[in-house]
C-alpha cells in the first residue's frame, strides 16, 4: 500500500515541477516583455523562479502533511531546523528538482514521526551533527559564488547553531540537524542520485 502511494506521489510531484517550469517560463517571459531593458535573460529569470517555486512546493506539501498525520508543529520545526542550518553550512545537491523536492519532502515529512528512535540518543546525534559541523562546514555549492572570506563566519554559525540544540534539548531538531550534517561530507563535489 505504501508503494501505491509513493508511486503515486513521484507521479504527482513530476506533473507539478513540470507545470512549475512551465509556469515560470511564462511569468520570465511576460516580465521581459514588460521590462526588457531592465532584466535578467529570460533563462536567469525562469532558473530564480523555478528555486522559489521549488522551495514553495517543499514548504506546501510537507506542511499539509505535517497537517493531515498530526505533527504540523514538529513539520515545521524541521523545515526550519534544516533550512536555516544548510543556508549557512551548505551541502550536496541532487541532481534534478523533481529528486530535490522528492527527498525533501520525504524527509521533512519522516522526522517528526522517527524522533522515538533517537530519544536516548539524543547526546550522540547532537555530537555527530556538531563534530561533522566543525570538520566540514562550510560547503556552499559552486554556483552560489560566496567569498571565501565569509567561510568562517558561515561556520561560526553552523556550529553555534547545532550546539544550541545542547540547550533547547530538541530530538526533531537534532535529527534535522544530523541530516543537514552529513550533506556537508565533502564526498568530492558531488550531486547525489
Amino acid at each position: 500500500m505504501e508503494c501505491f502511494f509513493f508511486v503515486i506521489f513521484t507521479y504527482l510531484t513530476r506533473r507539478i515541477v513540470a507545470e512549475m517550469n512551465t509556469l515560470s517560463h511564462k511569468i520570465a517571459l511576460t516580465i521581459n516583455k514588460y521590462n526588457p531593458e531592465n532584466t535578467s535573460s529570460i533563462e536567469v529569470m525562469q532558473y530564480a523562479l523555478n528555486i522559489i517555486m521549488n522551495t514553495l512546493l517543499i514548504l506546501i506539501i510537507s506542511l499539509l502533511v505535517g497537517l493531515f498525520t498530526g505533527q504540523l508543529i514538529e513539520t515545521s520545526l524541521v523545515l526550519l531546523s534544516f533550512s536555516t542550518l544548510r543556508f549557512f553550512s551548505g551541502g550536496a545537491h541532487l541532481k534534478t528538482a523533481l529528486t530535490c523536492n522528492i527527498f525533501s519532502i520525504i524527509l521533512c515529512t519522516a522526522i517528526p514521526h522517527l524522533v522515538f528512535l533517537v530519544k536516548d540518543l539524543f547526546w550522540i546525534v547532537n555530537g555527530i551533527s556538531l563534530i561533522l559541523m566543525l570538520l566540514f562546514a562550510p560547503n556552499p555549492d559552486i554556483n552560489a559564488q560566496i567569498p571565501s572570506k565569509r567561510y568562517p563566519v558561515m561556520k561560526l554559525i553552523s556550529i553555534l547553531l547545532v550546539f544550541s540544540n545542547f540547550f533547547i534539548y530538541s530530538s526533531v531538531i537534532g535529527l534535522a540537524f544530523m541530516a543537514q550534517s552529513l550533506t556537508v561530507i565533502p564526498l568530492k563535489r558531488r550531486s547525489l542520485l
